[in-house]
């Protein structure tokens, strides 16, 4: 109870405002004025407290007028005419509102505290005589050895030290199935170790971990309001000093223009005060901004500031790079044919001997193919640069590589059956790798880098939401083509270098206007600056990640379709939440003109239609697509 009475100071004296308000109307009822008179007093010192503070520390650092100074002339322009109690009532109406708002800006906030539990604050460090202690996660440096036992999360980023690990890593790319790693691969903080008890080499400091990284991308995000909610903002100042002025001038006029007494003049006036506030044209935009934010984070996107989820929904156009955004870039062994009475178990053992220990990433994707294979030995291994390897093997002279190195006259033409199979698949994209044996060819290999899960689902959202889907790579015409096939982009720049992406965007800006980019590295940098939104891929280079407008953390390009349409919601969100405002601040003038309500009707009425705008904005925290 304590804890949260701390945490939250501006509820706990609004609460306290209510009780006095409570006590002095029963004081009152029992005809003891001045005890009543002076709970009201109470309630008006508690409640205002805060709101006061507020008002005056931006009126004197600042030179700014905010709301909270209308209210607060408000109740003691009520207190002058002896209406203590509506005055209490004003105060405690106005200060429940405030309270409100700011425990829903921290609802919205949420998403950072969560991020921020998913590691832990100590971790079980080795001594050099190899013993553990459990040091706080912030005490730890590059090069420190940890320990992370079955079933713990693991509490920062580093490199496995043991020869194997089963780690979750649903918190950060959202894969729910586990993954195996090996010796010396990346381990991340926040995720679970689901097998047996591993340790870890440190590589980054505490305050640069991917979660750390997060953490201040979020925050940088909502203290940064979108264009609708600085706009709306920078109206506050003026609107207060019409409404400051105009309302003298409404006094003096229905005082001495129709004739009514100087009470009841100074009472609608003090009326006036109060429902003509901005409050709730003020928090029509910022809750909502922050909401949208938070519910981005949750879902595996980092925001880089109000005005980029603010301008994600009037994208026309998205372009694409292709390797690592589209496809998970690297290649994968798609098909294996063997010709008829071949050996097929000698041809692997021979491909895995001659490809094993290369770091070409072609090599890398055949090892991996052939992982159950038996590791042989070689008599001799050539690497023909550019081309493929050439082995010998009891006393055979083998060739692996594409097919003008390994194809000859005495194997087989590309136009026969075999021939004409392999360079189909040279033609959708693929990378082929052929095997002969003494000049005769025993198969070949084909290698594809694989379209990730989710990119065609994301193009056909897309597409559905008539945003038209672009590809800019460097691949040659025919790997670009038939991946654009697979996912259903129809425009597509192949064979482009990295410094023409940023021209070609400007080409597709003039034809479409607002354009996003999609892209995983250091060539996409450029572009992904000059668009009006880029789109970075979590796992790409670090300067694309800093350059981009929002951060995919899980890869996910349903991302950018969610993202689209949350933008959307967020717009609607906010521009019905400014014409509720502006209607219900007419209506009361209006009614107030009529002598129609009293201060704690227009109050109930004002503030009400504030609280109302908030809870409207805080919808957005649960916004499914």
């Amino acid at each position: 109870m304590i804890e949260w009475i701390k945490t939250h100071k501006e509820m706990t004296n609004t609460i306290i405002s209510a009780i006095l308000i409570i006590v002095g109307i029963i004081l009152q009822y029992q005809e003891q004025s001045t005890l009543a008179v002076s709970s009201f007093i109470l309630a008006f010192l508690i409640g205002g407290y805060f709101s006061a503070k507020s008002g005056l520390t931006e009126l004197v650092k600042e030179k700014q007028l905010n709301v909270d100074v209308l209210m607060i002339l408000a109740a003691v322009g009520a207190s002058i005419i002896g209406y203590w109690m509506e005055a209490a009532l004003l105060i405690f109406i106005f200060s429940l509102s405030e309270s409100l708002e700011t425990m829903a800006n921290e609802k919205s906030r949420n998403a950072i505290s969560e991020l921020m539990n998913l590691t832990p604050d100590t971790a079980r460090r080795y001594n050099a005589d190899g013993t553990i202690d459990v040091v706080p996660t912030k005490e730890l440096k590059i090069g420190d050895v940890i320990q992370v036992p079955r079933g713990e999360i693991v509490p920062i980023d580093g490199t496995l030290d043991s020869d194997f690990a089963i780690i979750n890593e649903a918190a950060v790319t959202g894969e729910s199935v586990p993954i195996e790693k090996t010796r010396d691969m990346e381990v991340i903080g926040g995720t679970i170790n689901e097998g047996n008890l591993f340790n870890i080499l440190v590589t980054v400091e505490d305050n640069n971990t991917l979660f750390s990284k997060i953490i201040r991308l979020v925050e940088e995000a909502q203290s940064s309001p979108s264009k609708t909610a600085s706009f709306i903002e920078s109206l506050e100042n003026t609107y207060v000093k019409v409404v400051l002025v105009g309302v003298p001038v409404f006094i003096l006029f229905v005082y001495f223009i129709l004739d009514w007494t100087f009470t009841e003049s100074f009472y609608r006036g003090m009326v006036l005060l109060t429902v003509a506030s901005p409050c709730a044209l003020v928090a029509s935009a910022t809750p909502a901004t922050l909401s949208a934010i938070s519910r981005a984070a949750k879902r595996g996107m980092v925001f880089k500031g109000g005005q980029s989820i603010d301008n994600v929904q009037s994208l026309n156009a998205i372009i694409f790079d292709k390797t690592g955004t589209l496809t998970i870039g690297k290649p994968t062994v798609t098909d294996a044919f063997f010709m008829e009475g071949v050996d097929q178990n000698t041809v692997k053992k021979v491909v895995k001997a001659a490809e094993y220990g290369s770091t070409h990433p072609i090599a890398s994707a055949l090892v991996d193919y052939l992982e159950d294979t038996e590791l042989i030995e070689l008599n001799t291994i050539q690497d023909i640069t550019g081309k493929g390897f050439q082995v010998t093997h009891n006393g055979d002279i083998w060739k692996i590589g594409k097919h003008e190195f390994v194809i000859t006259e005495d194997t087989i033409s590309l136009e026969d059956e075999i021939g004409k199979i392999a360079t189909q698949k040279e033609n959708e994209g693929s990378t082929v790798i052929f095997v002969s044996k003494n000049k005769i060819l025993t198969g070949y290999f084909a290698l594809e880098d694989k379209l990730k899960k989710d990119s065609k689902d994301a193009i056909e959202q897309l597409n559905n939401m008539n945003i038209e889907t672009i590809m800019v790579t460097g691949d040659n015409e025919n790997t670009a083509q038939h991946i654009a096939d697979l996912v259903g982009i129809k425009t597509v720049y192949a064979n482009r270098m990295p410094d023409e992406k940023s021209s070609i965007l400007d080409e597709i800006k003039q034809k479409y206007g607002n354009v996003g980019m999609v892209g995983d590295g250091i060539n996409d940098a450029p572009a992904l600056a000059k668009a009006d939104i880029g789109f970075a891929m979590g796992s790409g280079t670090d300067i694309a990640m800093e350059t981009a407008d929002v951060v995919l953390i899980q890869d996910d390009l349903k991302q950018i379709p969610f993202a689209v349409l949350l933008s959307k919601k967020m717009k609607r969100i906010i521009m019905s939440n400014v014409i509720f405002a502006l209607s219900v601040i007419i209506l009361l003038i209006t009614a107030n003109l009529f002598q129609a309500i009293n201060l704690p009707l227009g109050v109930i009425g004002h503030e009400g239609s504030t609280i109302l705008v908030i809870l409207n904005g805080l919808r957005l925290l649960m916004f499914r697509d």
